[in-house]
């Protein structure tokens, strides 16, 4: 009796000690959503927007607060704070903030992976991440080969050394890649040669990437079929039915690193296991994932202060999101989900001179297209007339497009107009090369002053075209996300994340 008891108690406190450790393990599945460019405000403009969008009012606290009204991020449990400049600059760029992100480093402004001499390198957590037998994706809505995803498998001195990158994205080994597509692919035979070497498949229409989702393979660039500007995804308002939005191809990188383990996991969550089952399950399978999403072009639309443009891919990117809080309710004691962004872009303000304490975001309503599409598609279709207010086509398109009526425009933003339509159509106004470059910012002159126009009239201010310097919020929710707590540097995410993924080194990580 006494061997019995001996034994009971043995199984016993086997079984308890083995439910504890899988209990209190560290995620299986980590999530990391960077939105490029979006800080506080954009947030905030995204809300109050989606607030108007439903139906209620931006300037009641109780629409606003409606869940319905919230983005998903910002509805996760735990909020944190990072500080976002680099080892030279207050401002960083998305070179050195995605090092900081991935390597637990700063760096300057232009490197990827490295010191700020160029001399060292290091290893990501993605890559510590596979290195310790997880599953790596990385999907961004910009080209793959660019400064964010590249951060993720690549060290390169230059952020603009694509071929050098791409054939880095070749050698990793990485599981799935997904979104825009790759700079020098076309022309650079030694990256054809690496990808076809390094075993990865190319799918680069939307029937073939969305059947991964039924049989799912490894080593595969998901490209979208139409890429809008630099090899990037178009912005969300201009997206046609015919390519995969982020959040769909969010979907296919789970799809990808976690669907060829669904029948197993559901044999170990059915209850029909034995002791010996339930050891089979903690330790033979797989051994998770870390997904990487970018919004890359929330970046780009503050760049070129076109507020409607960033607001829906601000929607897009939390769609994404969306995906894997799906994801994380079947399974809440194995995945950690992060959203922050890099910086902010474009000094967007809630609140302009014009406007003092309102908000009249119905406004942005009229926007239909994003400002490249209207660059792409509209502007190279009309020469110069005498005047803006004489060409009636012009302005039957900038009602179409912005939804702005000429003629109930106010003095002073009709003759900023007019200058702009003389400037982008008319060869170019009398201003001075320094003016111009304040008004428009190296951007097409009469697409920027819209979208200034319009976005001043719903109360969202601008005071820079780059990236400014304030810190961003960070959200979190699953296991582990108590991490993320607090006020910190950017380079504390990496080392939060190398801690979540039970990775051992202490950042940073020679190659």
């Amino acid at each position: 009796m006494k061997k019995i008891g001996l034994a009971v108690v043995f199984v016993t406190t086997m079984f308890t000690l083995a439910a504890t450790a899988a209990f209190a393990s560290n995620p299986k599945y980590v999530f990391f959503f960077l939105g490029d460019g979006m800080a506080n405000a954009q947030i905030q403009a995204t809300e109050a927007y989606l607030t108007t969008a439903n139906g209620d009012s931006a300037t009641l606290a109780t629409d606003l607060q409606k869940s319905e009204n919230r983005l998903k991020m910002t509805q996760m449990p735990v909020h944190g704070m990072q500080m976002t400049y680099d080892a030279y600059a207050l401002m960083t760029d998305s070179a050195s903030s995605a090092t900081a992100f991935s390597c637990g480093i700063k760096t300057k402004n232009g490197v990827i992976n490295m010191n700020p001499e160029s001399t060292v390198s290091y290893k990501s957590v993605a890559q510590l991440a596979h290195e310790k037998g997880m599953k790596v994706g990385v999907i961004s809505s910009v080209s793959l080969d660019h400064a964010t995803p590249a951060a993720y498998y690549a060290s390169v001195p230059s952020r603009d050394n694509y071929a050098d990158i791409e054939i880095q994205l070749a050698e990793s080994g990485y599981e799935f890649f997904g979104g825009g597509g790759l700079k020098k692919y076309d022309t650079d035979e030694a990256v054809q040669t690496a990808i076809e070497e390094n075993g990865y498949t190319i799918l680069n229409d939307r029937e073939s990437i969305m059947a991964l989702n039924n049989e799912p393979m490894d080593k595969v660039i998901c490209i979208n079929p139409w890429l809008q500007d630099s090899s990037a995804m178009p912005y969300a308002i201009d997206r046609p039915e015919t390519n995969v939005s982020l959040a769909e191809m969010t979907q296919v990188a789970i799809s990808v690193l976690h669907g060829d383990n669904e029948e197993q996991n559901n044999k170990n969550s059915s209850g029909q296991n034995s002791l010996n089952g339930f050891f089979f399950s903690r330790q033979n399978s797989h051994n998770g994932f870390f997904l990487m999403v970018e919004g890359g072009k929330i970046d780009w639309a503050c760049h070129a202060n076109d507020a409607m443009a960033a607001i829906g891919d601000t929607l897009a990117f939390d769609d994404a999101v969306g995906v894997a809080l799906e994801f994380y309710k079947k399974y809440p004691n194995d995945t950690l989900i992060i959203v922050t962004g890099d910086h902010e872009t474009g000094g967007m303000t809630i609140g302009h001179a014009t406007t003092k304490y309102g908000a009249h975001y119905e406004k942005l309503l009229g926007q239909t297209n994003s400002f490249v599409y209207f660059n792409q598609e509209v502007l190279p279709k009309f020469a110069c007339r005498d005047s803006l207010s004489a060409d009636s086509d012009m302005l039957e398109k900038i009602y179409e497009k912005f939804g702005l009526v000429y003629s109930d425009l106010n003095d002073y933003q009709k003759e900023k107009l007019d200058d702009a339509y003389v400037q982008s159509v008319c060869g170019g106004n009398t201003n001075s090369e320094a003016k111009n470059t304040y008004l428009y910012g190296g951007y097409d002159a009469l697409t920027v002053t819209l979208t200034h126009i319009l976005n001043e009239n719903a109360s969202i201010g601008w005071t820079s075209y780059s990236h400014t310097g304030v810190p961003v919020s960070v959200f979190a929710t699953g296991a582990d996300a108590e991490l993320f707590n607090g006020f910190y540097d950017n380079t504390d995410i990496a080392k939060k994340i190398a801690e979540a993924l039970n990775i051992h080194e202490s950042l940073p990580v020679l190659k």
